[in-house]
């Protein structure tokens, strides 16, 4: 009766540990798909805006555009406007301007803009307005508000900010542009033909321009997260080792408590092979086991995020697809599973060279 005891006490330790074990390879996979799916629907969401926003190519002053309060000549001039409009190359153009003004001391920065998709907001497209200007002066649609001795009516409010403690206001472009003297920030244009002939032709043909296509947003949106995921990724990934070196460290505890048992089946027949098979087998499961129970967590965290953060981020059509790629999923709960079976391969290995008498005489 007190082998049966000591037998079931075996087992109850077994799987403690084994239960343990699996809380790492979950906090590590959950870790490192929050992390990863966060900066990888950050990635696709940016992506897919700069691709349904924006034409074949944007054009600037060749110092880099006008942004916050940048100094005139950074603006695309008269004849450049001009010149850029009469291009053959060009077609479906649009002009956009941004400037820094004050409004009762406050400081604004102004946005004129002709795509009105760019922007999510209550109301209708027109004139619209932060939040930081509702609360500071009671604003709401339909009021009056006055830009550089202009009369504007409020049409509509977004949560968007500039994130410098600066009030925030969309405009009609051709309601922003006299605003700013006929100051042109940028133009965005489609190409008849190749973007990238086009883009050289403006350069070389307007001077003091600079012009960046699709394929470069997207370039440079790329290079930039790819180092922010390197990072993040790495830094999440030890987690993850840290349990599946923990694989290693139980599974050998495993093997000694059993190893009567592993003697008991070589034995009876077991070949040195199935033997390691079998423990190698455990070692993938509970990382198969964990790998599963931390993505299903891990999606749960993003979908909360996606809910309470996206909605102030202006991210309202991000979804859970954008964070959890198939890739991603297939790449974690594999490489959880194939870390583990190697982590289990020198336990399995000790398990399998074990003298079957020594084993069975084991206490």
């Amino acid at each position: 009766m007190s082998i049966y005891k000591l037998s079931f006490k075996n087992l109850k330790r077994r799987k403690l540990r084994s239960a343990l074990t699996m809380l790492g390879i979950i906090i590590g996979v959950a870790t490192l798909v929050l992390l990863i799916g966060a900066g990888t629907g950050m990635q696709s969401y940016m992506k897919e805006q700069t691709e349904t926003m924006m034409g074949d190519i944007s054009i600037y002053n060749s110092s880099g555009g006008a942004f916050m309060g940048s100094s005139g000549d950074a603006y695309l001039g008269n004849q450049t406007v001009s010149k850029i409009k009469s291009m053959p190359q060009l077609y479906d153009i649009k002009e956009e301007t941004q400037f820094t003004t004050e409004m009762n001391r406050t400081p604004l920065y102004v946005i004129g803009i002709n795509n009105w998709d760019q922007v999510k907001f209550n109301g209708t497209p027109g004139v619209v307005i932060d939040q930081s200007l509702v609360d500071k002066f009671g604003y709401k649609i339909g009021s009056k508000i006055n830009i550089k001795e202009k009369d504007f009516t409020v049409t509509g409010i977004t949560k968007e900010t500039t994130g410098m403690g600066m009030g925030l206001v969309f405009l009609d472009v051709d309601k922003a542009i006299p605003l700013n003297d006929n100051k042109v920030t940028s133009i965005t244009a489609s190409a008849r033909g190749d973007p990238e002939t086009a883009k050289k032709d403006v350069e070389s043909q307007v001077p003091g321009t600079m012009a960046m296509t699709q394929s470069d947003f997207t370039k440079q949106i790329d290079d930039m997260m790819n180092g922010i995921m390197l990072f993040i990724g790495a830094i999440a990934s030890i987690g993850l080792l840290v349990g599946v070196i923990s694989i290693v460290n139980i599974m050998l505890v495993n093997v000694t408590e059993r190893t009567r048992e592993i003697g008991v089946l070589k034995a009876i027949g077991f070949t040195n092979r199935e033997v390691l098979v079998s423990i190698l087998m455990e070692a993938g499961l509970l990382g198969f086991i964990g790998a599963l129970i931390g993505l299903i967590l891990a999606a749960g965290l993003l979908q909360l995020g996606i809910i309470f953060f996206c909605p102030q981020l202006g991210m309202e059509d991000v979804s859970l697809a954008y964070m959890l790629p198939v890739w991603l999923v297939l790449a974690v709960v594999g490489g959880a599973t194939v870390l583990s079976i190697l982590a289990g391969l020198y336990p399995a290995w000790r398990a399998s060279r074990l003298n079957v008498v020594e084993a069975l005489r084991y206490d």
